[in-house]
């Protein structure tokens, strides 16, 4: 029984403990069931949030695929509208441009047509002029006056100046006429037209328009006037006849001068005023230097108008004595029964010296006609 006892008490123990163990272990295994539920739940809840970021980064990653591929799509598209519109607006510009190259080139070419015509219309006697003076009497009568020189010659020329009523006095009384003009005219007209552009008195632009008015007077009218007062002061058929009437200046080169000394700067009058000029002083040193260009180009008008005035010579001389190379040239056609190779040798000869003024200042009268503009 003791054994018994005894042994079944131990194996009660051992029974109770291996409930316990058995308890423990259900509770152990409960509890890791508890834990593992939430953690199961926690890795599906995480697998589910990585899932929802996964699916929302392939979205994400996929939208902005999409709107990249549908940017660079866009950004193709336009770029290829803009070629294909640059690529228009290129072709249409050489088209134009080739169309107003086209146009310029034509206005162009018609520009120098016409000039071409019209400096032929004006070299063209002049060139026929010289070609006849070379050319011999013989040549002339045979072939005509557009035939060149075969060969040039010079017994025109000769002759012009061995014969008694040749050139030699014409051309003397000519520089002289037109050496006393000439001065006469700078010097009066300088005088006149400082006064009427600097200097102040009573009536002076009533005046000044007065007198340049009487460049629409033409020159015909003054004929008669002027013939009866140089015979009524004996002086018809003299040298101051040729040379009275015109020596005291001129309208038009009084107006043009008083325009360019008006625009002298009022400063440097007043400094050299300032300085004790006088005014002599201002007008020799200061106003006339200053328009030296304008001053030139009056000395080239003034002898080309006088060397090539026939009128007034012709109608106050009526010998050879003060005859000038424009009336001679005239009467070689009567004098030598219409010699037309000496009358081109004197009409060649009478131009000869304007040309090399006009070569030789050429410019200074581009100069004065710049300047004259700009002011």
């Amino acid at each position: 029984m003791t054994t018994a006892s005894t042994d079944g008490a131990p194996q009660g123990n051992g029974g109770s403990a291996h409930a316990d163990g058995s308890a423990h272990d259900h509770s152990s295994a409960g509890g890791q069931r508890g834990v593992r539920g939430p953690a199961r739940r926690s890795a599906r809840g995480q697998r589910s949030a990585g899932g929802q970021r996964s699916a929302h980064a392939q979205r994400s990653a996929g939208g902005q695929r999409s709107a990249h591929a549908q940017r660079s799509a866009r950004g193709q598209r336009s770029a290829h509208a803009q070629r294909g519109s640059r690529g228009q607006r290129s072709a249409r510009d050489q088209r134009s441009s080739r169309g107003l190259h086209g146009r310029r080139l034509l206005h162009h070419l018609a520009t120098y047509a016409v000039l071409l015509v019209a400096a032929l219309l004006t070299l063209a006697p002049f060139l026929v002029s010289v070609m006849t003076a070379f050319t011999s009497r013989q040549q002339f009568a045979q072939q005509g006056p557009l035939a060149a020189p075969d060969p040039p010659v010079l017994d025109n020329f000769v002759r012009l100046f061995t014969d008694p009523d040749g050139f030699v006095t014409p051309v003397a009384v000519t520089v002289q006429m037109v050496a006393v003009i000439l001065a006469g005219q700078m010097v009066f007209s300088v005088l006149a037209a400082y006064a009427f552009a600097h200097v102040r008195f009573p009536g002076r632009d009533m005046l000044f328009w007065v007198y340049v008015a009487t460049l629409m007077v033409p020159q015909v009218v003054v004929v008669v006037p002027l013939y009866l007062m140089m015979s009524e002061m004996g002086l018809r058929d003299t040298f101051w006849a040729l040379v009275l009437p015109f020596v005291l200046g001129s309208p038009y080169a009084i107006f043009l001068l008083r325009e360019n000394f008006r625009s002298v700067p009022s400063e440097l009058m007043d400094a050299m005023r300032i300085d004790g000029a006088g005014t002599g002083r201002l007008l020799w040193n200061l106003v006339v230097p200053l328009n030296r260009p304008i001053i030139v180009t009056l000395v080239l008008i003034t002898v080309v108008t006088h060397w090539n005035n026939f009128m007034w010579p012709m109608v106050i001389t009526s010998g050879p004595t003060w005859r000038v190379i424009t009336v001679a040239t005239s009467a070689l056609q009567s004098q030598y029964n219409n010699n037309w190779t000496l009358v081109m040798a004197g009409t060649t000869l009478a131009m000869l010296p304007l040309v090399i003024l006009m070569v030789v200042f050429q410019k200074q009268i581009t100069r004065s006609v710049g300047e004259t503009t700009l002011r």
